[in-house]
């Protein structure tokens, strides 16, 4: 856990910025020449590594595809299992280390991107080979079901009120999502950013018992990743992110209650550097078949996630924009 503070306005601007051009607008597949020639039965000895702790977002969604590619025969015993530390970077790390493994692929997103910086890493995002970017997902501004805020307006008019002494909780890194929209919504509601008192949690996983347990005044992070306990009534939704209300969530959005800000998150999955066209092109297919099928369209449905699925060259071109952006970014916040 670490507090994060000194953030300017400013540089808040700019990470709006980067989110609205670099993550809102669904892709299309990129077939032809990337899954030509791969197998066609199904793929054997497939690790995906989670870069994060056990319950977060990649959990959740690596988790969710294994499924999907094991239970429509497309992979068969898909291996899922969590290496995590310094906000996804030691997982970076090891992605990178295994130069040509075809085997092994990594769940990541925006959060990684953002770490890979604020952690100083000597490894880069740009350096795997990229497969696909799976969705994307709007994120939640949420409570305990015990919290004093019952709606998204008295939890701003308090936190107007004295912001340091309530603190923010995020389940990723500085330049993160869960970093970037309390920042953002900060901004957006006229509070001084650098009054804002935010908590860092290496995932979902470790973030959700700091909201269960009242240490936090509230949490922003993927809804799709506590779904079980918002629906139960654990957690209370006080307003999501996107343009639309999700579905299953009985939320307003913050442009609803009169709050200019949308927010969404992006996850995709790469694979170590120096692949053979042959494993680059099998992972690419396999991923492709799944995302055609009804199954993976009822895991989107389930979990709220919008489809956001490009392939190969074009998830390359996203992938070093988003790499340059948050980069900026964080350079301007002092953090890179």
């Amino acid at each position: 856990m670490r507090q994060i503070r000194a953030l300017r306005v400013a540089a808040v601007a700019a990470g709006i910025a980067l989110m609205a051009t670099g993550c809102g607008a669904t892709g299309k597949s990129s077939t032809g020449s990337e899954s030509s020639g791969a197998a066609a039965g199904p793929i054997t000895g497939l690790q995906i590594m989670v870069p994060n702790t056990p319950g977060g977002g990649y959990d959740t969604t690596a988790r969710a595809a294994a499924k999907v590619l094991d239970d429509e025969k497309i992979s068969t015993n898909t291996e899922v299992f969590n290496l995590a530390g310094a906000g996804g970077t030691v997982g970076l790390a090891r992605v990178v280390n295994e130069k040509g493994n075809g085997d092994l692929a990594m769940l990541m997103g925006l959060g990684v991107v953002g770490a890979s910086y604020t952690n100083k890493s000597e490894s880069k995002l740009t350096e795997t080979t990229p497969l696909a970017r799976l969705i994307e997902e709007p994120s939640a501004i949420m409570v305990s079901k015990d919290s004093p805020y019952k709606t998204i307006d008295d939890l701003v008019k308090a936190w107007k009120a004295d912001p340091a002494s309530i603190s923010v909780g995020g389940g990723s890194s500085p330049g993160g999502p869960d970093h970037l929209l309390p920042m953002q919504l900060a901004g957006a509601v006229g509070i001084d950013a650098t009054k804002v008192n935010f908590v860092s949690y290496d995932g979902g996983g470790d973030l959700l018992p700091a909201i269960l347990g009242n240490k936090l005044g509230f949490a922003a992070s993927g809804p799709g990743e506590l779904l079980q306990q918002i629906q139960s009534g654990e957690v209370r939704v006080l307003a999501t992110s996107g343009e639309k209300r999700l579905e299953g969530v009985d939320a307003p959005t913050l442009k609803e209650s009169n709050i200019d800000l949308v927010f969404t998150n992006w996850r995709g999955m790469v694979a170590p550097p120096g692949i053979s066209d042959e494993d680059k092109a099998k992972l690419i297919a396999a991923l492709e078949k799944m995302h055609g099928t009804e199954a993976w369209k009822e895991v989107l449905k389930t979990r709220g996630w919008t489809d956001a699925f490009i392939t190969g060259d074009e998830f390359k071109t996203f992938l070093t924009d988003q790499d340059k952006r948050v980069a900026d970014v964080l350079t301007k916040l002092g953090l890179a």
